[in-house]
């Protein structure tokens, strides 16, 4: 999850240090409001965020991203009964999906990664990230028709121009 809000493996794997030392820490602190896991969610999201806001002014390539986590995906997932042509197409569609989802602002990729990627509910979303459920259900809806707009758009640009290049080319072309 800290991977998908802060799009650098390097730094995602620093905030993760960082939560499970706060956890530790803080154990003691544990109310049991909420479930371990929930509580657990909520300081790697509040980690992930001040990671953001402490590199708000550097610039990151998409292209960098997206080959750190092409690879990392790709050998997690590999089929050894995929032909060339299949892991190709599957490789190019998970690129597509993982720059179309940088593309979401942080409130809307948040939600969507806890509720559609972690299978979180509403409420434990909400509960997560001090929000109402209302809003988680708002942002959710936001990120789901922004990520089918952009995959459209995309793919529909691919269709009609038929055109080879790498992804991060033909994103450019309709971010």
């Amino acid at each position: 999850m800290a991977q998908n809000i802060i799009s650098n493996r390097e730094d995602a794997e620093e905030v993760v240090q960082n939560v499970f030392v706060k956890a530790f820490r803080n154990l003691a602190n544990f109310r049991g409001d909420s479930r371990f896991y929930t509580w657990l969610v909520r300081i790697a999201i509040n980690e992930s965020l001040m990671k953001i806001r402490g590199r708000r002014s550097q610039n990151i390539s998409i292209s960098d991203v997206s080959e750190d986590e092409g690879h990392t995906v790709v050998r997690e997932l590999a089929d050894a009964g995929s032909s060339p042509e299949e892991q190709y197409s599957q490789d190019e569609l998970r690129r597509i999906l993982l720059i179309a989802v940088a593309g979401l602002g942080p409130r809307c990729r948040i939600v969507f990664q806890l509720r559609d990627i972690e299978g979180l509910t509403a409420e434990e979303t909400a509960q997560c990230l001090n929000l109402s459920v209302s809003a988680v259900k708002t942002r959710l809806r936001r990120a789901r028709l922004h990520l089918r707009e952009s995959l459209n758009v995309h793919f529909t640009l691919m269709k009609t121009n038929n055109k080879v290049g790498t992804i991060e080319e033909r994103y450019s072309e309709i971010a």
